[in-house]
C-alpha cells in the first residue's frame, strides 16, 4: 500500500520545483574591485545573482585583472575556485597552490582562502559555493 501512495506524491514533490532559468552572463556583468581587499580590478560576472529566489547555490565567474587578487577571507562553507584561463596561485590556510586552465580548486569550510592573478594574462575563474 506504501508504493502506490509514494508514486501519487513523487510526482507533485517533482511539479514543486521552479521553473528552470536561463542567465546569458553577459547580462551579469560589472566592472569592480576584486572582494575581500579589493587588490586591483576585475570583471564580475554575478551569473547566480539573476536567479530568483530560492536558490541554494552562488555560480559567479570573475576575471582577475593582471596584478589582482580576491584577497584572504575566511569561508564558512566549502567552495570551488575553477580556472578558465590564464594562471593564479590559490590560498588555503596559509598553504599556496599554482594554478591554470583546466584546474580546480576545492576549498573548504573554516578556511582562510584567496586567490591571485600571476603571469602576463588575465585570471578567469568560475566561483560556486552554497548560500
Amino acid at each position: 500500500m506504501k508504493a502506490p501512495a509514494l508514486a501519487l506524491v513523487a510526482p507533485l514533490l517533482l511539479a514543486a520545483a521552479p521553473p528552470m532559468v536561463v542567465i546569458d552572463e553577459q547580462d551579469t556583468v560589472r566592472r569592480e574591485p576584486p572582494p575581500h581587499g579589493e587588490i586591483g580590478m576585475s570583471t564580475a560576472y554575478r551569473i547566480s545573482d539573476a536567479v530568483p529566489e530560492p536558490r541554494q547555490m552562488e555560480f559567479r565567474r570573475r576575471v582577475l585583472d593582471v596584478g589582482a587578487a580576491i584577497g584572504l577571507h575566511p569561508i564558512g562553507h566549502d567552495e570551488v575556485y575553477y580556472v578558465t584561463s590564464g594562471e593564479g596561485v590559490v590560498v588555503s590556510d596559509g598553504v599556496e597552490a599554482r594554478v591554470t586552465a583546466g584546474m580546480a580548486a576545492y576549498l573548504y569550510a573554516g578556511a582562510e582562502v584567496g586567490i591571485r592573478q600571476v603571469g602576463s594574462e588575465p585570471l578567469s575563474i568560475v566561483i560556486a559555493y552554497p548560500n
